[in-house]
């Protein structure tokens, strides 16, 4: 099945849409049902109230996604994308090994700030559809072993860092996103990059002491 991208959203069973027009109704259903799914929870949110937001034909839904639950499973995959791009856009050939995940940590940051609602939909699909939230989070997981694989070539990293490091590193960034890109409202916001700078000092150094 395809599934959506931020930048050229697919749909399955044959609805990829193939005028401008199209898309830009694909899109404005991917954004209205992020919006609702992340104040509703999926169970509340109906697609008519989805195409109300959107500004779109309740019929014209169909033309799109079969089902509500095709939308879930397009907009999880959607936003796995944008999480991607977000990261992708911040990279530079010339980055460090540990500037890359510095730099992938901050766009991250930036990116759940402005998409609170990304915590919960995902979350949700582990009930929803336990398959894209298992992608979701493989896919990522082997974007990060695939950065420490090349830091390790590279001889910026040690060598024998694999999966496990990678799903670690990946938990602590999704817990730190949760903490302060989520969770932070009506404190003093911290800078994106300076919370980045920390975690990667913690990659660099470690915890234990060095005397």
């Amino acid at each position: 099945m395809d599934q959506p991208t931020g930048s050229a959203a697919k749909v399955a069973d044959s609805k990829t849409p193939r005028t401008e027009r199209g898309r830009k109704t694909l899109r404005k259903l991917l954004d209205a049902s992020a919006i609702e799914f992340g104040e509703k929870g999926f169970h509340e949110a109906s697609v008519s109230s989805i195409t109300r937001r959107a500004g779109v034909a309740l019929g014209s839904f169909y033309t799109y996604f079969d089902s509500k639950d095709a939308l879930f499973r397009a907009l999880v995959a959607d936003m796995s994308e944008n999480v991607k791009s977000s990261a992708r856009a911040a990279l530079s050939e010339d980055m460090s090994a540990l500037e890359v995940e510095r730099a992938a940590l901050s766009a991250f940051l930036e990116f759940a700030r402005e998409h609170k609602e990304i915590y919960r939909i995902i979350d949700e699909a582990e009930f929803v559809d336990p398959a894209s939230y298992r992608m979701h989070y493989e896919t990522i997981a082997e974007r990060i072993e695939q950065r420490l694989a090349k830091g390790s070539t590279d001889g910026e990293f040690r060598a024998g860092l694999g999966e496990v490091e990678a799903w670690a590193i990946m938990g602590m960034n999704v817990f730190v996103g949760l903490r302060y890109a989520v969770w932070g409202e009506g404190e003093a916001p911290v800078a994106a990059d300076a919370i980045a700078a920390r975690v990667n000092a913690l990659l660099a150094n470690g915890i234990a002491r060095r005397d």
